[in-house]
């Protein structure tokens, strides 16, 4: 990690909010982006850090909204030293923000999970924390995927008010299935309330997610995994994160959750302007392959993958910016559609696009410089670089 009051970045070519400036440059100063250019600056700060970033693009960090754990971490470790670990490690894959993501698990567990990150404290030269991704336990037993099924419960507003309260008001994402809320008042209140309620683990049809976008639903979890695919009688959810406008999509595109053909499929579909790229990742993402666990289940990952003793994905091993470059690789996408999956959607969908997600003055200094086939070359988390290719 190198700190210092300003870095300089000169001669790359810079995706800014509104533009792409081929020989840009960027200023960054106090953990803040203080100026964006389309030449170079001749004022400079007396004490800078001088990045030539000739043949590279700089980038706004990626934002992974759905990662459970990473280098032998978990969230539901509920420990400081686990939530270090991760944010620690997760810079080397362009990640700089995250949500802590939760497990179906006993309400004690989950409860001190929540603790935890409520007394967590971001520092620097670290991906930063900015709040929690509640993934069940308010879920569907038939679609339980890799979640215990014997602690999955019916939606309860107390109990998530309680648990709200819990995480110092950190939950910005709940994982639910709609069809467990029969008139829409636990999705509804969620909204009111500034929650971004995504419908996964869920055996829904499309009637009932048009349903649950009237009452609040606005995103899916892990498009197509854990819920009902399309059927020629009925569209189910996949069907309706293609169709209904108001719904963004995490998608984990590893290759294996998703197959490359519909990576393709559901980019024709739905397009960068809606989806998310996240990781899902479980503690065994940058370890050797092994015998791990997930949620207390027991999990054999290999090169490529995790799974349960029945063969149940769980979670995955997927890092950032592969996830990118798996994308990167389909007809008709950019690194402008990149940078919208990302980093502009899943700010948004948090509510932290005024702070976070694109390139513009004002904006943490959350930035990557990549080359164009998206290899990590530094990752700089509120201004202090996090992460500089060797």
């Amino acid at each position: 990690m190198v700190s210092n009051t300003a870095i300089y970045i000169k001669n790359a070519k810079v995706f800014t909010e509104e533009d792409i400036y081929v020989n840009g440059s960027l200023l960054l100063e106090n953990g803040k982006i203080k100026l964006i250019a389309n030449q170079a600056l001749s004022d400079l700060p007396n004490d800078v850090h001088i990045i030539d970033g000739a043949g590279l693009n700089v980038i706004p960090g990626f934002i992974d909204g759905h990662i459970h754990g990473a280098n032998g971490a978990d969230v539901m470790d509920a420990t400081e030293v686990a939530l270090d670990t991760m944010a620690q490690i997760l810079p080397a894959e362009g990640t700089t923000s995250f949500l802590a993501t939760t497990i179906t698990q006993s309400p004690e567990n989950i409860e001190g999970a929540l603790i935890n990150a409520a007394n967590y404290q971001n520092k620097p030269g670290q991906a930063e924390m900015i709040g929690l991704h509640l993934e069940g336990p308010f879920i569907e037993k038939g679609r339980a995927g890799a979640q215990p099924i014997q602690y999955i419960m019916e939606p309860d507003i107390e109990q998530f008010k309680q648990w709200q309260s819990l995480s110092g008001h950190k939950i910005k994402t709940i994982t639910m299935a709609p069809e467990h809320d029969n008139n829409g008042s636990f999705i509804n209140y969620l909204y009111q309330s500034g929650v971004n309620v995504s419908a996964g683990h869920t055996a829904t049809d499309f009637t009932g997610m048009k349903q649950a976008v009237a009452a609040g639903v606005r995103q899916v979890t892990h498009l197509c995994n854990a819920m009902s695919g399309i059927h020629h009688r009925d569209i189910g959810v996949v069907g309706a994160a293609f169709k209904l406008e108001n719904l963004r999509a995490e998608l984990i595109a590893d290759g294996i959750h998703v197959s490359p053909e519909m990576l393709e499929l559901i980019y024709t579909n739905m397009g960068s302007e809606r989806l998310i790229l996240i990781t899902d990742a479980m503690r065994a993402k940058c370890l050797q392959p092994g015998n791990y666990e997930l949620g207390g289940q027991p999990v054999k990952v290999t090169k490529d993958r995790a799974v349960l003793e029945n063969g149940t994905l769980a979670g995955s091993i997927l890092k950032m910016h592969e996830g990118a470059q798996q994308m990167l690789q389909l007809p008709d996408v950019s690194i402008k559609n990149i940078i919208e999956m990302a980093s502009i959607n899943p700010a948004k969908q948090v509510h932290v696009f005024q702070q976070k997600g694109s390139i513009a003055q004002g904006k943490d200094a959350d930035v990557l410089l990549v080359d164009d086939a998206l290899n990590i070359k530094y990752t700089i988390c509120r201004g202090e670089i996090a992460f500089e290719e060797e």
